[in-house]
């Protein structure tokens, strides 16, 4: 559920008119909203109430920091994956301890940012990282508590790009090579293995795939119980799923039912690891069109957001529903809605049935909360869209837009 409805004939954020945010702050324009932030938070968490647990929220899927400080103060933690994440989430006000760090390339600075900080811990991706950590949490004086990313080669069923948890992919230690690692984590005096992890992709509209996964991941730490590792935590990342079009995702309240009886009984506590299912509806992007243009064979939507603001369709072939802002009732057309990006893969949509719409009007597009503004870059020297956090019938500015002085403002 989402608090994007049309009153009146237009289309509203919660209580505030999408057509005057537009006409205010200009397109394209990202705007979040808070109930249903709140909303989406509130019931992932409240899944997993019959187990230990801390929610962290994935920072990866919308790094606004007023997105960020809402979330913290509904309680979430915070999954980060670099030294930027780290400075961000801090910032928001969230406790280091609520923090685990994830990602495959970490760097020396990062890591003694992040021992610095005191944060819960690092979800390890290889044996080289593990020293390297070992290192920097002596050269520190500290104790760095780890937990190892562990592949359980379980295909997720979702786009080869964002799976995450099979052999080919670059992420984690198979489980047989993970247990070598336990050991020698054990053995390293700077530290301390206290979790098990794992991620296997993102966007599942299933929860097959995470069960696959728990299995083999109890399975393992029964081995480690055995060598006597005191593992505390059970990092089981995120990846659940929101409907763009006609998928059907489980509702959380079914993955927590099964994971309470998956662990019943066992000292663990449980780290999930949230992203999309929070913000991926909480969010559109709100352009205009400029220009329709009709060819032999296409009809062209040409609107002022671009790739660039967008990648989701041109790198994944992602749906995004696409909805006018004020619905004038014409009949439909078969039309691509493309940007002015100098590729021919700038497109928000490819053969959707729109109904005609005309220069100046806006169109709304959908589930654009998570993979948004945070994956948007300057390519073609265009500036970042400005992003709006809406709170019943006030109207935040999260992020100016960017202007052409400061794209150019650290170059020399």
């Amino acid at each position: 559920m989402h608090h994007f409805k049309m009153k009146n004939g237009t289309l509203f954020a919660e209580d505030v008119n999408v057509k005057e945010l537009a006409r205010q702050y200009g397109t394209p324009l990202y705007v979040y909203s808070t109930a249903t932030l709140t909303r989406h938070f509130q019931a992932f968490d409240s899944a997993f109430n019959a187990v230990e647990h801390l929610t962290c929220y994935s920072v990866k899927a919308n790094s606004n920091l007023a997105v960020l400080r809402l979330l913290a103060g509904l309680g979430a933690g915070m999954d980060i994956v670099s030294g930027g994440e780290l400075y961000r989430a801090l910032l928001a006000g969230v406790p280091a301890e609520r923090i685990v760090y994830s990602g495959v390339g970490k760097k020396p600075a990062e890591i003694a940012q992040a021992l610095s900080a005191g944060i819960l811990m690092f979800n390890v991706e290889s044996v080289q990282e593990l020293v390297r950590i070992n290192e920097v949490a002596q050269q520190l004086g500290k104790t760095a508590r780890v937990s190892f990313r562990i592949n359980p080669d379980v295909d997720p069923k979702t786009h080869p790009y964002i799976s995450t948890g099979m052999k080919k992919n670059k992420f984690g230690l198979s489980i047989d090579s993970a247990l070598d690692a336990y050991a020698m984590a054990r053995d390293l005096p700077g530290i301390d293995p206290v979790g098990m992890d794992c991620h296997i992709g993102s966007q599942l509209t299933t929860i097959e795939p995470f069960l696959e996964a728990l299995d083999k991941l109890l399975a393992f730490y029964e081995k480690l119980k055995a060598m006597n590792l005191n593992i505390r935590y059970l990092d089981l990342g995120g990846g659940l799923g929101i409907p763009y079009d006609e998928e059907e995702p489980p509702h959380p309240k079914e993955f927590g039912a099964a994971l309470t009886k998956a662990i019943d009984g066992l000292p663990l506590k449980i780290v999930l690891e949230p992203g999309r299912v929070i913000v991926g509806n909480a969010g559109i992007l709100v352009t205009e069109v400029l220009y329709t243009k009709q060819t032999a064979t296409k009809t062209f939507v040409i609107v002022d957001a671009a790739m660039n603001d967008l990648i989701r369709p041109s790198l994944y072939g992602s749906f995004h529903r696409i909805e006018e802002v004020t619905p004038q009732g014409r009949a439909a057309l078969d039309v691509d809605v493309v940007g002015p990006i100098c590729e021919s893969g700038d497109f928000l949509a490819k053969d959707r049935q729109l109904p005609e719409v005309r220069q100046g009007e806006l169109l709304a597009v959908y589930s654009a909360g998570a993979y948004g503004f945070t994956m948007s870059s300057n390519y073609n020297t265009r500036t970042r869209a400005a992003e709006i956090l809406v709170d019943g019938d006030k109207a935040i500015v999260a992020r100016r837009r960017e202007t052409y002085e400061s794209l150019v403002a650290n170059e020399i």
